[in-house]
């Protein structure tokens, strides 16, 4: 992972992007110009996610398309030798934007069932919060009792109302 912390994104996309455009005319796989000129586009607009959450997306599935493209496919040597050049550069390209994600504050989700991004901290309303008290009470707890609190007893005096209410006999 140290290998991708010291990758440049916007590098290989623009490099895959020229790699693309170069091939565009031939026998190669149509989809790529279009994704790597997305990337350029998710790369630059740093107040975004969701679009570079997309394109890293769309990286991972066109490296799966690119496998079967290639095998299905006829190409010139040269053409196929940039083609895997694309397919073999989309794996650290998937990478450098996943790790830009975290560094954005966002998670790709499904990249695994453990949290990514840390603990979360949360507050909801009534005071229940990720610490302190544990939840809901349920129906059969018995109710905690707090010996500090003491209540109370209830006044019993009735004074006399206030002239003009309305009184009920």
């Amino acid at each position: 992972m140290e290998f991708v912390q010291g990758l440049d994104p916007s590098k290989l996309v623009l490099a895959e992007t020229v790699l693309s455009f170069a091939i565009s005319p031939f026998i190669a796989p149509p989809y790529n110009l279009a994704v790597f000129l997305f990337g350029t586009y998710a790369q630059e607009s740093t107040e975004t996610i969701q679009s570079l959450r997309i394109f890293t997306g769309l990286v991972g599935v066109s490296a799966v398309f690119d496998i079967v493209w290639i095998s299905t496919n006829e190409q010139n040597g040269f053409i196929k030798l940039l083609s895997i050049l694309i397919l073999l550069l989309k794996i650290p390209t998937f990478f450098a934007f996943s790790l830009a994600l975290r560094h954005r504050g966002a998670a790709f989700s499904g990249l695994g069932g453990q949290d990514l991004n840390g603990p979360t901290v949360w507050s909801m309303p009534g005071g229940f919060t990720s610490g302190g008290r544990e939840g809901y009470q349920t129906v059969d707890e018995e109710r905690p009792t707090n010996s500090s609190r003491t209540l109370a007893p209830a006044s019993t005096s009735t004074a006399p109302p206030p002239p003009g209410t309305y009184q009920v006999a």
